[in-house]
This record gives C-alpha cells, structure tokens and sequence, in this order.
C-alpha cells in the first residue's frame, strides 16, 4: 500500500485494521472505524502456534508453578486448527466503532446508543489483561433492556474506549499516559461525544480510572460504579504493601480482606515484571503461545476458570472468549504497549483515593480482593450501592454478563432523573 492510498485508508478509519501497530494522527474529528486484519497475519499466527517449542512439564499437580503445559497445549491446538478470528471481527464490525484524537493520541471506541428515551451515557473502561472484548457481552443489555429483563428507564447509551496502547488505540512514543492522563482523556472524550451529564463504571486498570475520573470530577462526571473498588484504608494498604502486619481491631471480614490483598502483594509476579521492566517482554511479540500463558497467569480463581474451558468443561468464559481477547493483542502486537500502563503507574491500585462522587459498588466472589462495606464507607463517603454478588470473579462483564447488567442498573438508580 502506498502511502496515498494509507492516508485516504486512515480517513475513514481503516489504518489500524489494515496496519496494525500504527496509528494516524488525524486531529480531533471522530472516524468511523472498521477493523480488517489481513489474512496473511491470520496464516502466520497458526504458523508460529504449530511452531511453539515446548518446555517441560510442571513439576507439581496444580498451577502453583504457572500455567500448566496441559493447558496451553489444549488451548494451542485450538488455536490453530479451529479458533476464527473472523467470528470476533465481524462482532466488532457489527458494532459502532471509531478513532478520535485526545491529547495527541488517537483513541478507539465503541459507542451504542439506546432507542429509548432519556437512556442514561455510561463509559466503560477495561482492564488488563482484557482489552474491549471483555464488554462486548453487555451492551446489548445496557442499550436494550427491555429484551433483557429491564425496563425503558434502565436503558444506558453506552462508550467502551480502548486504554492507550491496547486493542485499536494508539500506542504511546512517548511516556506520561497514566491513570490520570487516561482519565482526563475520557473527559475530553464523553464531552466531544456531547453528553452533559453521564457515569463512569470500571474493573481492573477500568476501577482504577474511574476511580481516578471521579476524583478529578469533570463536570459531567455525575457518580461512577466500581467491581474493584480501591476501597482499602490508606493504613491498612500502607502496611501490607511494606510487608508489615494489618492494624489490629479488625473485623472478621476485614481481615479476610487483608488475606487476600497480603497474597497479591506477595506472589502476582506479572505486575512487577511489567512494573519495572516491561520493554524485556519482547519475547510476547514474537510468540503467541507465550503471550497467551503471559496472559492466562493473572489470578488463581480466573486461571482455574479458564482451564476448565479448555479442558472441556465451560462456565462463565468459552475458548473463543479466551482467544477473542489474546488474538486481539496478538493481532494488534500491543502486549509490550499495554505492559507500559503498569510502569507509568503513580498511583496507589487498592487504596482509597479521596472520591467525593456518588459511587455503587458490586463485589464478586472470586475477585482478587473482597472489600467489605465498612471499607466502602469510609473510602467513599457518598455510598450509594453495595451488593455482594452471588456469582462471579475479577472479569465480571465478560463472565456474567447479565449478572453484571443488573448491578449497573441497580447501581445508578439513584442518578437517574
């Protein structure tokens, strides 16, 4: 392709699916988008699948050592001889899709608008190692409700933005996109959008920015919802951060809680090696079989579920839920580009960080953490929902997707006029 042909290609926001990897700075208008992966990138991924030189066996009988070989041999044969990437695309594709640049960056997101009147603007943030497959699942829901055991009055306009160097996003060159530049850019996007008064909802690097988004309080901004809320008491985050005991005086369920969050300062090693040093993950740009275990490691309870899916037995995630998601880092080569938001971080992930916006929180039981009301409470003093879900882990949108449309309902009713 010439680079006539690119740039007139990058107008109707086509460069990222024909090109992946580059982004086309086109100013501040908003593109429509359409994602085209070349075939030739299709042939070559199975080809460097079959290709996969494989390590030994674990030496125990669980996933104490990481992934298991089982696992990422059954997840590789599927991968290469029946996964379609095209199934996904012509998802995405169905969907309303489109490039605008923020702060020099271009950005890409889906934005669905409900028919029904009065629908309340929702902005959706993912997390890692998700990317927006994750929420494909509950837009129809939130824009549709009335189909999904809801009312008109539940019905949301929903934007679902793709983080700087994830998915279809532009990838920085330089360094400064962090939470709070994210956050910011959001702004910037849901008034470009025109919507005057709109909510925010996250999970992951998604709570964080939201978290962040409500701190900064644009002036739409008018509450967020959180299913990982950075609720943790400043002391408390403090102390098992550095190794040290839990305050004394807690609850049962407080410290349960500080369990939980002591075992993820201790042993998610994936956060400090992208933390620290996420240029040397090089080698998950040239193997997709390694970027795909790099990508299945994130928690125990997610691995778990996702080994069951490979090893025939389904919950809440399909292999082709799985391989939508690292098809798309694969596809887009943004595993090293995404790593780069957790070396950017300034900001405490769990600690409480001074949000005064109206805030609903959902909890799932098989999230990474468990925050208990009184936490709740005292990190956000306008409170307005918590519900202890029944069912449901850290990718709560992308496991139980009507389960987590209701929570979004139930969450913002209070905000609706």
């Amino acid at each position: 392709m010439d680079r006539r042909s690119f740039v007139k290609a990058a107008a109707f926001g086509l460069a990222a699916g024909l090109m992946p990897g580059l982004s086309f700075a086109a100013g501040d208008a908003i593109r429509p988008f359409r994602v085209n992966v070349p075939e030739a990138d299709l042939r070559d991924l199975r080809r460097r699948i079959a290709a996969t030189r494989w390590p030994e066996a674990e030496a125990v009988a669980d996933a104490s050592q990481g992934v298991q070989r089982a696992t990422m041999q059954a997840l590789a044969r599927y991968w290469e001889k029946e996964y379609d990437w095209r199934k996904v695309e012509a998802r995405l594709n169905a969907l309303p899709q489109f490039l605008t640049g923020i702060d020099g960056l271009d950005i890409h997101f889906i934005h669905v608008r409900s028919k029904h009147e009065n629908a309340l603007p929702l902005i959706v943030t993912h997390g890692w190692p998700g990317s927006i497959i994750e929420q494909l699942k509950i837009i129809e829901p939130l824009v549709n409700p009335t189909a999904h055991g809801g009312s008109a009055a539940d019905a949301f306009h929903v934007v679902i933005p793709s983080m700087p160097g994830y998915g279809f996003s532009g990838k920085p060159a330089k360094t400064g996109w962090d939470g709070n530049r994210i956050a910011r850019a959001w702004a910037v996007l849901m008034e470009r959008l025109g919507y005057k008064r709109y909510v925010a909802q996250g999970g992951d690097w998604g709570a964080i920015i939201t978290d962040l988004m409500a701190v900064q309080a644009p002036a739409g901004l008018i509450g967020i919802h959180s299913n990982m809320p950075g609720a943790v008491p400043p002391d408390i985050d403090k102390a098992l951060r550095t190794g040290n005991p839990a305050p004394a005086g807690l609850s049962e369920e407080e410290q349960h809680a500080c369990q939980q969050l002591d075992y993820v300062y201790k042993h998610i090693g994936y956060a400090r090696i992208m933390g620290t040093r996420p240029q040397t993950l090089t080698g998950l740009a040239d193997s997709p079989v390694g970027l795909a275990a790099f990508l299945l490691d994130h928690d125990a309870r997610s691995l778990e579920l996702i080994s069951r899916a490979f090893a025939g037995q389904p919950g809440g995630l399909s292999r082709d839920d799985v391989l939508d998601n690292i098809s798309l880092f694969w596809l887009t080569n943004t595993a090293v580009s995404a790593s780069r938001l957790y070396w950017e971080n300034k900001t405490t992930v769990f600690a409480a960080k001074g949000v005064t916006l109206p805030v609903a929180v959902s909890v799932f039981p098989d999230e990474i953490y468990l925050p208990p009301r009184s936490w709740a409470e005292r990190s956000y003093p306008k409170l307005m929902y918590y519900n202890r879900v029944e069912k449901g882990g850290h990718f709560a949108a992308w496991e139980q997707p009507a389960l987590f449309a209701q929570e979004l309902r139930a969450g913002f009713k209070a905000l609706r006029t």
